[in-house]
């Protein structure tokens, strides 16, 4: 297996589980109920997407070197599209989305984006 790719999912799991430990840290303290909004569903998937999309990344750096930027971004049409298909219509079910709906998705998904991006752009620098 690729040390980048190693590297990038233990750094990308310790993150997520500090952050998942400290929202429901804070959903607790606002007297939410802490495993409703499907919040773990969201972690997980959200943690599965960016590993998978690093690593097909990693095996696409050789032959589409010049196009990596657009399969990153094909990447995150990816997620939007598993949001929309796996959580949308649960949190709009009501007619709205509350912040605990939004929180539950947005905080894992951007966590995982910082991470992706930062670590996509270290080894994308190394191949210049």
């Amino acid at each position: 297996m690729n040390q980048s790719l190693i590297t990038f999912s233990l750094k990308l799991l310790l993150t997520l589980s500090i952050a998942f430990g400290m929202h429901l840290l804070v959903l607790n303290y606002l007297e939410y109920a802490l495993f409703e909004n499907k919040i773990v569903l969201a972690y997980l998937v959200n943690a599965v997407l960016a590993i998978l999309i690093f690593w097909f990344l990693l095996r696409m750096k050789e032959k589409y070197k010049e196009q990596l930027g657009f399969l990153f971004l094909a990447g995150s049409i990816l997620k939007f599209a598993v949001f929309f298909i796996l959580f949308y219509g649960s949190y709009k079910v009501d007619g709205i989305i509350s912040k605990p709906e939004f929180a539950a998705f947005f905080v894992p998904y951007l966590l995982c984006l910082v991470i992706e991006t930062s670590s996509l752009a270290k080894w994308l620098n190394k191949l210049e």
